[in-house]
């Protein structure tokens, strides 16, 4: 069953690199005799190819990334940087055909260390900011986290339109985006701060809110684990507001490095029509935060 999905979403992946598909588009990938809906994000525009640099320029490539954030960047069993980063970056060298060599360090000293040329891009689930894009350029992003509701699952709230959550607790992580947007968008709703993700998990297994409102990427890999205990699931979204939950996460090089950076972007491009991206994608997120 497994290799028939593989063969559908390659399949899939194809089609969409022949096809027009507007910008940053969703991939919805059915497979109907497993029963499953399968979404992938989607950053690329097949009719907007990005252009082949001069790949002679590029030897090798020191990625940077994060030690201990799971499911994107964490220590695997041998002691080694493993993850959804990781994969990917190491996927891009051999688009690229070069060599790598990826250093796990803490979040907070990565964009130093990448000024003080200790590595040559850094990825790491990081999302532009003003502040930081005055530090290092970005590439195209590959992927983003939306903002996602989870409920119990044997709760009645199908709708969680605004107006359908009048009197309905949320459980939040205090001083968060997902807050700001619970308390703007769904002010007929009590919104509950806690905090940590962790709490407010905690809160809606044991039915202390109606609703928990974060991250849909995290979100995702609790509901898939063994923490959730199969209590919840996702109700209504994906919400993708950029001014709340930011463009989406590139990979960061230094400023002016625009070789390195376009030979990411025309790798990050390859790898998704060739349905790889997808295919990584899914090994990591079975249940899709989108």
């Amino acid at each position: 069953m497994a290799a028939a999905i593989r063969i559908v979403l390659i399949a899939l992946g194809a089609l969409l690199a022949l096809g027009p598909a507007p910008a940053r588009a969703q991939v919805k990938a059915q497979a109907p005799a497993a029963g499953l809906d399968l979404t992938v994000p989607g950053f690329w525009d097949p009719r907007r190819r990005p252009e082949r640099p001069d790949l002679t320029r590029i030897t090798q490539i020191r990625f940077l990334t994060e030690n201990d954030y799971p499911p994107f960047d964490f220590p695997g069993p041998d002691g080694n940087p493993a993850g959804f980063n990781v994969d990917l970056a190491r996927m891009i060298c051999e688009q690229l055909n070069v060599k790598c060599t990826i250093q796990a360090r803490r979040f907070d000293t990565l964009i130093a260390a990448l000024g003080d040329n200790h590595g040559d891009a850094i990825i790491a689930s990081l999302s532009p900011s003003p502040a930081l894009r005055e530090r290092v350029d970005f590439s195209d992003p590959y992927y983003r986290s939306p903002a996602r509701f989870a409920a119990l699952r044997e709760s009645k709230l199908d709708d969680v339109a605004p107006e359908r959550l009048e009197g309905k607790k949320i459980a939040v992580v205090a001083g968060t985006a997902h807050e700001a947007y619970a308390k703007t968008f769904f002010t007929e709703a009590e919104t509950k701060p806690y905090p940590t993700a962790e709490a407010a998990r905690e809160a809606l297994r044991r039915a202390e809110v109606d609703l928990l409102f974060g991250d849909g990427i995290q979100l995702g890999f609790w509901l898939n684990g063994t923490d959730s205990g199969n209590c919840c699931e996702f109700r209504g979204g994906p919400y993708t507001e950029s001014r709340y939950f930011g463009e989406g996460v590139g990979i960061a090089v230094r400023r002016g490095n625009d070789t390195l950076r376009q030979g990411l972007n025309w790798a990050l491009f390859g790898l998704w029509e060739k349905g790889r991206f997808t295919d990584l994608w899914l090994r990591y997120f079975p249940i899709s935060p989108f």
